[in-house]
């Protein structure tokens, strides 16, 4: 049982060796020209413009969180309209419990203002 590991081992050790090989070659070769500019902040190759730490309305979280909570569900629609046809009526009744759930949660959240920019 153990020496079927072995080869296991021997991958894991040659991918460790590489590695290393990557990193100390890097940092043999590579040139080390450390000038102000390089030593900037930036994002995406475009220099700052603001200040990094702003203040964000918690709407904009809540929008965030409600978008994938809803994506995620609707996500569960796609496989189920693939297995239906196995499972015609149970599965039928249990989708139409789901989007009644997810309807009603629609219509809270619509109720209480969350989609009120």
């Amino acid at each position: 049982m153990p020496e079927s590991f072995i080869p296991i081992l021997v991958l894991l050790g040659v991918a460790a060796a590489m590695a290393a090989v990557i990193l100390v070659l890097n940092a043999l070769v590579s040139p080390k020209l450390r000038t102000r500019k390089k030593l900037e902040v930036y994002e995406s190759g475009v220099p700052l413009v603001d200040a990094s730490r702003k203040r964000v309305s918690i709407k904009f979280f809540v929008i965030a969180m409600i978008f994938i909570l809803f994506d995620v569900e609707i996500a569960f629609v796609y496989p189920w309209a693939l297995v239906f046809k196995q499972a015609a009526w149970p599965l039928l009744v249990e989708m139409v419990v789901f989007l009644a759930v997810l309807i009603v949660g629609y219509a809270y959240i619509w109720k209480k203002g969350a989609f009120d920019w």
